[in-house]
């Protein structure tokens, strides 16, 4: 059976370190979902070897002999490098999060889109410095919302008063407005996080 080939553009969300002669990514893509893709490590420094890193947006070719299972990129260009992530612990330790969430749920065909806009939103504020807890906040809330929970119906109204107001205020106001204090939404976000755990088919890692 010949195999497979596709060309996507995709974010990656995943980067295990190199085994044996593979270097693993997970990456996401709007049109065709998550996709697990191997890239061949040269056994020599080469200068015409590009290496996607974590949060980058990438066009891959890809081929798979099994599928679909598995994919191994062909040639890969970078379109977004984000490299202003890894310059703040906060940034880099929500937006690993966030990406592990959307590598761990298979996100539904009619809600990739507004998964890769919500994405790339988040990624883009994170790297230029935007309050990193509250972007997480915001873009939990927005996935849960896309996937078709109800979260606006649901959880918002299970909160007491105060918490409601901070959350209503986390997830209202622009990120350059943001007032509420870390521990405030912290305590948001660990309420989000049961309700998806306990309510819903989300995986949170």
């Amino acid at each position: 059976m010949p195999g497979l080939t596709l060309t996507a553009d995709a974010f990656v969300i995943e980067r295990r370190p190199p085994s044996d002669a593979f270097q693993t990514f997970g990456l996401f893509s709007a049109e065709h979902g998550n996709l697990l893709a191997l890239q061949r490590v040269p056994r020599k420094p080469s200068a015409s070897h590009v290496s996607a890193d974590l949060f980058d947006e990438v066009c891959a070719m890809l081929e798979s002999s099994n599928q679909g299972r598995t994919w191994f990129m062909k040639e890969i260009r970078i379109t977004t490098r984000r490299s202003g992530i890894g310059r703040s612990y906060d940034a880099l330790r929500f937006a690993s999060a966030l990406a592990s969430v959307i590598s761990r749920n298979p996100v539904h065909e009619e809600s990739r889109d507004n998964v890769a806009r919500m994405l790339r939103t988040a990624l883009d504020a994170l790297g230029s410095g935007a309050r990193p807890d509250a972007v997480h906040l915001k873009s939990l809330y927005l996935f849960a919302r896309d996937e078709g929970y109800p979260v606006k119906e649901e959880w918002l109204p299970s909160l007491g008063a105060a918490d409601r107001g901070v959350a209503k205020a986390v997830l209202n106001r622009p990120l350059g407005e943001q007032v509420s204090t870390p521990g405030e939404v912290a305590r948001i976000r660990r309420s989000l996080e049961g309700y998806l755990g306990s309510s819903t088919d989300i995986i949170i890692p």
